[in-house]
This record gives C-alpha cells, structure tokens and sequence, in this order.
C-alpha cells in the first residue's frame, strides 16, 4: 500500500494505536511486533474494539477491507510519520542528552504551551516507535512539536532524525549513561552529536548551554542559539531550584542544582519562540515533577526525595553532591544498581559506594546484586525485598531520604515502606 493512500485514511482522524487494550475509535491500530507477542493476531480485536482500521504484514490476518497489507508494520509506521511530519508544516524542536531529557522537554512544552498550541513526546516514549507516535499524535491544530529522542546504541539519534527531521535541537548533557551499547563516554559524545550532524548537514539551529564546552566544540558550525548567561543565574537549591531570568525571580518545585540547565533550556527556547518573561515564570512556577523524577514526598515518619525513574554514574554523582549540599539533621541514601554500564559497571558501582561513603550521610544502604559485590562497611542487599524487610524491622524517623536506581530496581516501591 502507498504511504499517501494510508494517509489519507490515517488523516480522517489523526488517530494511531498499537495496542488494542487502549484503541480508541476511529484509529488506526499498527500490529507490531516484538519478542513476546504478535500484533497481527488481534486485528480482529481491535477492529471489534472501534478501530476504523487495521495495518498488519501477514497475509493470513488481511481478511477484511480494513485490514491493510504491508511489508512489514513498524517500517510503515515510520514512513507514515516522516510523511505526516511534512504535511504538518510546522516547526518541530528534538533533544536528546544523557540527563534530565524527559523533565526538559516537560519543561519546555510547559513554556511554549502558554502561547502555542503544542504537542510533545508522551513520558518517554523516544525510540523507535515512540518517536514515530509522538508525530503521529500532532494535528493540524499543533503548531510546536516537541520530541524527545532515546538511544542506547551508534545510529539511533541520526535514524529518529530521520523520522522527525527537526528544526531546532537541543542536547542536555553527555553523561554515562548506556555505557554497555555506546562503549565509552566518547562514544555518548559522539552517538548524541547525531543530532547535531542532522542540524548542520540541513542547516537547521542548535539551543546550546554556553557553559558546556563540549556542547559548544561539538556545535560548531551550526546556528547556535546560546543560553543568555548574562540574565539567567541560578541562586539555590535548598531544596528547591531558584533561578533568576532579567528582573524576574523563578521559584520552581524542581530539586538539585542540575536542574538550573533545565529551566535555562526551557527560558531560552521560550524566549526565542516570543513566549512572555510573565508566562514563562507561571509555568515554570507551576510545572511539578512527577514519575518518581526528583519528587519531594513528606510521609508520616520522614521526607523523602524519590529519584527512582532511572539512574546511571553521572545522574546519581549529580544527585548525590546536591543531597549532600541540602540542609537536613539526618540524611539517608538508598541506591539501587545502575544497569547497561556493560565492562565499567563493577567500576562505576564502586565509585558511586565511595563517594557516597566519603560524603558522610548518617544511612548509606546499597541495592542489587551489583552494588552487593562492592567493598564497603554499608549496609547491602541484593533484594528490593530484603532491604525492604529490613526498613520495616529497623524503622526510619525524621529523616531526608534521597532515593535513586535505575528503572528495574523499582524503588520508589519503598515509599511505603518508608
């Protein structure tokens, strides 16, 4: 089938669903395919469900003249976005980092949502498929579209921006995160500068932190829009992150000083796209993390500072030194492992448990099988459940309680316990 025949069938509604737990009537349901399951099989289902139609890629299932056939689905859903991505005609702005992309880009369309009507990647939804739906859910209505981009491998950024073919770009940090896929930190430099290489070869703009030398060496030649460090300062994170941007004061509900790069992106892409001083001060004022992202959540024994969405050397580092810097009588850690750091990963858990042991917090209690084979006098479990048993055996009161792990740690299971 032509993309421009589905086209003209996916543009009656602007409505794309990959799963049919979720289909929503008249859209389009994609039946992808993964390790474990097989989309094509409930085609049926979802046109049951109210699906006005339904693209698979085995013959057996074509048995309607709703069921589209294709080569192959996910490449489908692809070129259907880049081909929807051109008709829109409007500006799309990408970014991609090794920290902090997911609250950027919340930040960023909080702002330029206050004067244009804008679309942005769902959570994290930044690979693949995710990028393709996030274009996929603009209409004609959009007039910014945001889009974050993943990758944990070589070619990835450069292959989703083949899809988005953005018009501005951002890049957060380079850190050390999916060391396992990218090798080393030059090879996260070098696998996130694919955005900047699609920037320059179409001769589009980069946002870039004027503080971050490798941002600006790696920018070169492209058409930079800098932060403007004569207006933006920060002025503390105690816990809350405020800021100042020309005669205002911004008092955010973000933690760590990390975060100040954050709202600077934010202020300079809403100021270059005309966004008021006075309503991007009310929507940076009013954002609130949530997704277990530097959340601040008061229980009835302790405070805690949940960071559990995700974790690698560099964001913990970060994390650590701001905790470390907050005002509180009794502070504790919890950590959870750090997953794909590939050849590095007994290196990195052992830096991470001896900065967090020189850094003198009153509890430092280490989880996962990787930090249990550490060398330290702190407490570790190799379970969520054991240590889980033994907060419950050994109650906390009164405490700061900083915790942070990767995704498949869970840990934010804990708050209850806590």
């Amino acid at each position: 089938m032509k993309i421009e025949t589905l086209y003209t069938r996916y543009s009656q509604n602007y409505l794309v669903d990959t799963d049919t737990r979720k289909i929503r009537k008249g859209a389009i349901y994609f039946a992808l395919k993964g390790e474990n399951f097989n989309g094509n099989i409930f085609a049926k289902e979802a046109l049951n469900k109210g699906a006005s139609y339904c693209v698979v890629d085995e013959e057996k299932y074509a048995n309607s003249e709703n069921v589209l056939l294709v080569d192959d689905v996910l490449t489908t859903l692809q070129q259907l976005a880049t081909y929807h991505r051109i008709q829109l005609k409007i500006p799309i702005i990408a970014l991609t980092g090794s920290n902090g992309k997911t609250t950027t880009k919340e930040l960023i369309n909080a702002v330029l949502s206050k004067k244009y009507s804008t679309t942005a990647t769902i959570g994290n939804l930044n690979n693949h498929i995710g990028v393709p739906l996030t274009l996929l859910s603009m209409t004609p209505k959009t007039e910014i579209g945001i889009v974050e981009m993943g990758a944990n491998h070589q070619k990835e950024i450069e292959f989703l921006c083949a899809i988005a073919n953005p018009d501005y770009g951002y890049i957060t940090n380079f850190g050390k995160a999916h060391l396992e896929g990218f090798g080393s930190i030059e090879g996260v430099i070098e696998a996130k500068s694919e955005l900047y290489a699609h920037l320059k070869k179409h001769q589009k703009t980069a946002f870039v932190n004027p503080n971050d030398a490798i941002q600006l060496e790696k920018s070169a030649g492209i058409k930079q829009v800098l932060f403007d460090t004569k207006r933006l300062h920060f002025l503390e994170a105690n816990p809350l992150v405020k800021i100042s941007y020309h005669t205002e004061i911004i008092q955010s509900n973000l933690i760590g000083d990390y975060n100040f790069s954050n709202l600077s992106a934010a202020i300079t892409i809403g100021n270059y796209f005309n966004v008021s001083h006075a309503n991007m001060k009310e929507a940076l004022e009013s954002y609130v993390s949530s997704n277990n992202r530097s959340q601040v959540l008061k229980t009835n024994h302790n405070t805690l500072l949940l960071d559990a969405y995700n974790a690698n050397p560099t964001s913990i580092k970060a994390a650590l030194e701001n905790f470390n810097a907050l005002e509180a009588s009794h502070k504790t850690v919890i950590l959870g492992d750090m997953f794909e750091l590939g050849k590095n990963s007994a290196e990195e858990h052992q830096n991470i448990v001896d900065l967090a042991t020189f850094l003198n917090f009153t509890n430092c209690y280490f989880v996962g099988e990787l930090f249990f084979k550490t060398h330290s006098d702190a407490l570790k479990f190799k379970t969520f459940e054991a240590v889980s048993t033994y907060l419950l055996e050994h109650k906390i009161t009164d405490h700061f309680i900083l915790i942070k792990g990767s995704r498949g740690m869970a840990l934010e299971r804990l708050a209850k316990v806590l």
